[in-house]
């Protein structure tokens, strides 16, 4: 393994469209959604284990989930675990990843990833990822996303649309990138043929993201350079609690890779999905022969079909009649929701917090 190669594991979300199981005290990064024995970081550190050195595995976090991680990673460095003292959204942690590198090792190349995505084909994740990190030892003022050729036109993703001709093998300019879109849009995307999903994966060297910053978002770069010298030092807590209030909350395809001429993308297909809702979850896990997926030893499902049912072992739930919902059995909440609204879950979460406060979330 190359040892100028490093992995940033981004675990401070709130995972709010899979409340009520994911809660602010415990989130959905920290949870067994599939059903596989292990929860989704730990499942993602094991994915990035296979061609990162462990020692050049990070896992930066909401300061209040670092006992969950050191909790579920034993086997990682406590220094590795990085503990941002407040949600800055992605460019605060891709800046505070990229100063941190830089300051061990000035070759640093880095991928930034989220902890809760799934990943069927890890092989071919690995080659794309070990290929993106090729290009940019070769080009080092490259940044590079990872895109998924999208399969039916969801609304939900973002969209990168990419130059026909590629730069290297499998390698491509990126023209232009899009947020969500309407359907009909999406349609269009998909019919195209140059369009993927933005799976929000990025790999460069920390010299040319910093570069980046100090370009498109001066300000937060001036605040984490003011402070550098105490990255990887005993002051490493005491600078961030100074440089964090100074950062703007903005994500780095907003405040960087829009805006940058020098993103490329690799074209990806490893059987990947954001795992961003119930559904998305339901996709991917096994089905009963009326296509029902069960979490939960003691769920009894009488004529019902295609439902999302998540229980603990404890509690007898029993099922009968319902078609395409969503039922989600915890210790103090249960939501049945049909599937097509879960995009609603998030209103649903904020009406019991005005009506009920924050003991159920």
């Amino acid at each position: 393994m190359n040892k100028n190669y490093y992995v940033a594991i981004m675990a401070g979300g709130i995972g709010s469209r899979f409340w009520p199981v994911s809660r602010a005290a415990h989130p959905k990064q920290f949870l067994d959604l599939l059903n596989t024995g292990k929860s989704l970081l730990q499942s993602t550190y094991d994915r990035y284990a296979k061609f990162i050195p462990q020692e050049n595995i990070f896992i930066i976090t909401f300061s209040d989930y670092t006992t969950l991680v050191k909790q579920q990673l034993p086997q990682l460095p406590e220094s590795n675990v990085l503990s941002e003292p407040s949600r800055k959204s992605t460019a605060a942690c891709v800046a505070y990843m990229a100063f941190k590198l830089r300051n061990l090792n000035p070759d640093a190349n880095f991928v930034v990833a989220p902890s809760d995505h799934l990943i069927l084909q890890e092989d071919a994740f690995a080659d794309a990822c070990l290929g993106a990190l090729q290009f940019c030892d070769e080009n080092p003022e490259a940044l590079i996303t990872l895109g998924i050729k999208p399969t039916y036109p969801n609304t939900g993703y973002g969209y990168i649309q990419y130059l026909p001709d590629a730069v290297s093998d499998g390698i491509y300019k990126v023209k232009t990138f899009t947020e969500k879109p309407t359907l009909e849009i999406a349609q269009a995307f998909l019919s195209s043929g140059d369009f993927l999903w933005n799976a929000g994966i990025f790999i460069w060297k920390s010299t040319s993201i910093l570069a980046a910053f100090e370009k498109y978002l001066p300000e937060m770069y001036d605040a984490f350079a003011a402070d550098e010298d105490k990255l990887n030092t005993p002051d490493e807590q005491k600078a961030l609690q100074h440089i964090y209030p100074q950062c703007i909350s903005i994500s780095i395809d907003y405040g960087i890779m829009e805006k940058s001429a020098n993103v490329f993308i690799i074209p990806s297909s490893f059987g990947w999905s954001d795992l961003g809702t119930w559904n998305s979850a339901y996709e991917n896990m096994d089905k009963d022969y009326l296509g029902n997926a069960v979490k939960g030893n003691n769920v009894l499902v009488i004529d019902a079909t295609r439902n999302m049912v998540h229980s603990n072992n404890h509690k007898l739930v029993v099922l009968q009649g319902l078609d395409d919902f969503v039922v989600v059995d915890t210790n103090d909440v249960l939501l049945i929701c049909k599937k097509e609204k879960e995009q609603d879950i998030k209103e649903y979460m904020a009406e019991a917090k005005r009506l009920k406060g924050d003991k159920f979330m």
